[in-house]
């Protein structure tokens, strides 16, 4: 067993395959590595050697950033938006994975090629009806304007990942169940949520990050500069401070800050999820 292990480790296509993966993985931290290390210098170092390391780290790119901005009110604008968006994705998505995986009805098929039809439409192709709409509402420059056009793009996603991994759980606990009493309600509550957690985790990661990410929707329905999302802050930093590439510096790190905080506590869940919804969707 140790030295089949040990010609597994030293095959040459392991050793290509370990080789190609190590190399996207450095081009895909060294950008946030360059970010990080251009915060700590000052505009002009930032300029001449943006490759170099700090030659005197400085925190005053990062206190700038506070002072000139409220990135405080920002952050909380976006955990707002962000985390009612997850919060609905979540919920609604697991409702509609438990009523089409466990329930015939009529249309029933319909529902379902809707639900993967609305995986082909980005946010963009309906803005212009969605802006006119949340205008003649009155709801501009409120969080429910960003809120309902990003929650109802996720939704599609979030169900179709939930109705994967819900197809491939056992009857038994749910028969059961039925069996002494409990109804459809109780059924869901207790037994259906619990079960979901590892795709309910990686929705909630991606309903969450592309809420954060989605600058478009920001800018065209908040105007408002108190109710800016973080995101958009960030645009209106480099318009106003364009040529202190320290100060966006560290404004890029502060927003990437909370994405990886939410990606590190859910990392675990993301892949059995994710896995799990490509098998059986």
């Amino acid at each position: 067993m140790a030295v089949n292990n040990r010609r597994k480790r030293l095959s040459p296509g392991g050793m290509v395959i370990r080789t190609i993966l190590s190399l996207w993985a450095v081009t895909t931290i060294f950008p946030f590595l360059w970010v990080v290390n251009n915060s700590f210098k000052p505009s002009e170092e930032v300029i001449n050697t943006s490759f170099a390391l700090p030659k005197e780290l400085t925190l005053s790119n990062y206190t700038n950033a506070f002072k000139k901005q409220n990135l405080l009110k920002a952050y909380k604008n976006s955990l707002i938006i962000s985390g009612t968006v997850m919060i609905v994705c979540m919920l609604f998505g697991a409702m509609v994975a438990f009523g089409m995986t466990r329930y015939c009805f009529r249309g029933k098929a319909v529902i379902h090629s809707l639900l993967f039809a609305g995986l082909m439409f980005p946010v963009y192709a309906t803005i212009i009806p969605v802006f006119r709409n949340m205008a003649g509402l009155g709801l501009l420059n409120h969080p429910i304007s960003v809120i309902l056009p990003q929650a109802a793009g996720n939704l599609s996603f979030a169900a179709v990942v939930l109705m994967g991994f819900l197809k491939g759980l056992p009857l038994t606990f749910e028969e059961s169940a039925y069996l002494e009493g409990a109804g459809a309600v109780r059924i869901f509550t207790a037994i259906i949520l619990p079960l979901l957690r590892p795709s309910i985790a990686t929705v909630a990661v991606f309903s969450f990050l592309w809420s954060y990410n989605d600058l478009l929707t920001q800018l065209i329905m908040i105007r408002k500069h108190s109710s800016l999302p973080v995101s958009a802050l960030l645009l209106d930093i480099s318009s106003k401070y364009g040529t202190d590439f320290g100060l966006m510096a560290s404004c890029v790190t502060l927003i990437i800050i909370p994405v990886l905080i939410i990606y590190f506590i859910l990392q675990k869940y993301i892949i059995k999820g994710l896995t799990a919804g490509a098998v059986k969707g």
